[in-house]
Order: structure tokens, then C-alpha cells, then sequence
């Protein structure tokens, strides 16, 4: 087994390093959760009750569907910037860490 074969197992083997794995994961499930409620949401809105979405807003042309679509795509950039402000700020700095122990 080469070095960096070994390295790889002495990290992965790091208790600190599984927890860092459950945490990462458990956030982008969370995150991917709350996107696909929110998508399939507005799916369920277009399918089932299209004159709430047809509704105009300040008696104008545009209708309600349009703002709400406009925010699921924000969420879905929110999220995204929330899931890289963490890994930056939090996973990364752990993942440091681990490596520095585990040694060069």
C-alpha cells in the first residue's frame, strides 16, 4: 500500500473524521429536504389550484406564480450559499485539523 493509500485510511479511520462524514451528510439531506418540499410544493400548487397562482398581483399582468417561482429559485441559491458558508467555515477548518493529527 502506497503512503497516500495509507494516509487516506489512517483519516478515514479518525473518529473525528466519521463525525465530520455524519454532520456534512446530515446537513445536505436536511438542505436537499427542505428544497424538494419546497420544489414539489409549488409542482402540487401548478397541479391543484392554478387560479391562486393565475391571481394578479396589484391588477397588473403579473401573476402570483411568477413571485413565487422567483423565490424558490432564491431558496434554492440561499441554501446553496448556506451549505457553502458552513463547509467553509466549519467542515473545512475540522477537516484541518484532522489531517494535521493524522500527520504529513
Amino acid at each position: 500500500m502506497s503512503e497516500s493509500n495509507a494516509r487516506s485510511e489512517r483519516i478515514r479511520a479518525h473518529p473525528a473524521y466519521r463525525a465530520l462524514v455524519r454532520t456534512r451528510r446530515r446537513l445536505a439531506w436536511t438542505l436537499t429536504a427542505i428544497m424538494c418540499v419546497a420544489y414539489f410544493g409549488y409542482i402540487l400548487l401548478i397541479a391543484f389550484n392554478k387560479p391562486l397562482l393565475a391571481t394578479p398581483i396589484a391588477g397588473g399582468a403579473t401573476t402570483l406564480g411568477i413571485p413565487i417561482g422567483f423565490g424558490l429559485i432564491l431558496l434554492g441559491i440561499a441554501l446553496t450559499g448556506y451549505y457553502v458558508r458552513v463547509a467553509n467555515r466549519d467542515h473545512d477548518a475540522l477537516l484541518a485539523e484532522i489531517v494535521a493529527e493524522v500527520g504529513e
